[in-house]
């Protein structure tokens, strides 16, 4: 299994150390930084880490990666957000507005809770198959203001949702890859690891 991290901007390098963590049963997972569009056609999956949005879509804009991206979760494959991730990811933003590519219900505002010196930690619950404790990182998150019908609400933080899934796509607003707790990468392995078997051959 390869697990690309699209590494434009933001802290991929830690994605890369979490996904170096992770151990599936009979799957080796090798993870590569994505820097130019061909790259993902050569990975299963794709995380978008946490940065700043609005460069992080202004150098995707520069290098092709709209378009490439579209037909990346046209195509099944799954794709990981997080902060950063999750607001290009969503259907709305707001706070300020900008472009986001729809590929899951959820509607967020930027920075909704609070500045760089406002980040915290806290423990937490995440439904990995099963609940599992574990430490929530957040640094200028941004906050689900709503979510659709058809998203699964898998953590929450003051009872408002912190992490979701819908279909192939899984979003947090926290940073899971600054803890040393692998599960949610573990998690997104193993969401992968299935579609794998589901799609057709090449």
């Amino acid at each position: 299994m390869k697990i690309g991290v699209l590494a434009l901007q933001g802290d991929f390098d830690q994605h890369r150390k979490a996904l170096a963590r992770v151990r599936l049963a009979g799957e080796p997972v090798e993870s590569v930084e994505i820097r130019k569009t061909e790259q993902l056609d050569e990975i299963d999956g794709l995380i978008i880490p946490g940065g700043e949005s609005t460069t992080l879509l202004k150098l995707m804009g520069d290098w092709g990666f709209v378009p490439a991206l579209e037909k990346f979760h046209a195509a099944g494959k799954p794709i990981f957000g997080t902060c950063a991730g999750l607001i290009l990811l969503a259907k709305e933003v707001d706070r300020p507005k900008q472009f986001a590519f729809g590929f899951i219900d959820v509607d967020v505002e930027r920075n909704a809770y609070g500045r760089q010196r406002e980040s915290f930690a806290t423990p937490g619950v995440v439904e990995l198959d099963a609940p599992r404790p574990l430490e929530m990182v957040f640094i200028r998150a941004p906050r689900i203001r709503r979510a659709g019908p058809g998203v699964t609400v898998m953590a929450r933080h003051r009872d408002e949702p912190v992490m979701a899934r819908e279909g192939t796509i899984l979003v947090a607003a926290f940073h899971p890859e600054l803890t040393h707790d692998p599960g949610v990468h573990e998690y997104f392995c193993r969401m992968v690891a299935r579609r794998r078997t589901a799609l057709p051959p090449a």
